[in-house]
């Protein structure tokens, strides 16, 4: 069976040994880069299941390498960051990183976020045995075996997460999802602090769809219950 091989870039070699031999214990296949140019070579020239990122790297900063990466491939992002303010956080998951760690961090914590992503990106990946069905509301449609989105004609670009909160909350209009229901869902791993990262996406979803603060046309807030599709 072919091992998993996961990216970890970071400029501190002790950090990304430390996280290279606690992925090994777990069978999987560490490559270890500790700049922004390296780790964009790598994903262009390697199969990659996994990125492990840090954001200040030399060359290239992990925001970069990310952008670059979400141009080509749906592969998923962690980052582990000295960078510990809610701002940093908010911009790595609105540039399509799925989910944030903070130095320092506990080892153990790291894998079993990795192994959480790596399941879900596993099942979206499992070959599609029932076509799954468009969904159109006004002048939005949803495509999800295209995973495309437009407008009124034009397409809208969003990040995986962000189209699968779209296509969930679409396809079960005027059904209210909770927060943590959410969470559960898109990311497949329990809630415990995901609300904001929740919060995150739907505000960023709602300004990509043209929703504004008085006026939500696609996504609704139900206060004190969770979100709804307002097709």
């Amino acid at each position: 069976m072919k091992r998993i091989t996961i990216l970890i870039a970071d400029d501190d070699p002790e950090i990304a040994d430390l996280i290279g031999l606690h992925l090994e214990k777990e069978g999987y296949h560490p490559i270890k880069v500790t700049n922004g140019p390296a780790a964009v070579q790598v994903i262009q020239s390697r199969h990659i299941d996994l990125a492990i990122l840090d954001i200040m790297m030399p060359g290239l900063d992990g925001y970069e390498v990310t952008r670059q990466i979400r141009e080509q491939h749906g592969l998923p992002i962690i980052f582990v960051s000295a960078k510990t303010s809610d701002l940093d956080k908010i911009t790595g998951l609105v540039i399509g990183a799925d989910d944030y760690m903070t130095k320092p961090f506990n080892p153990m914590e790291l894998v079993a976020r990795v192994n959480a992503q790596l399941r879900r990106s596993m099942k979206l990946n499992q070959p599609v045995t029932e076509q799954k069905a468009v969904v159109e509301a006004g002048g939005l449609i949803v495509d999800p075996d295209r995973r495309s989105v437009t407008l009124y004609g034009h397409p809208v670009e969003l990040t995986p997460k962000e189209f699968d909160i779209l296509y969930l909350l679409a396809s079960y209009p005027k059904k209210v999802f909770s927060a943590e229901q959410l969470f559960q869902q898109i990311w497949g791993e329990a809630y415990y602090e995901g609300g904001n990262t929740v919060m995150v996406h739907i505000r960023t979803l709602r300004k990509k769809l043209g929703d504004d603060q008085n006026k939500n046309t696609w996504i609704k807030t139900i206060w004190g219950v969770g979100y709804t599709f307002n097709g």
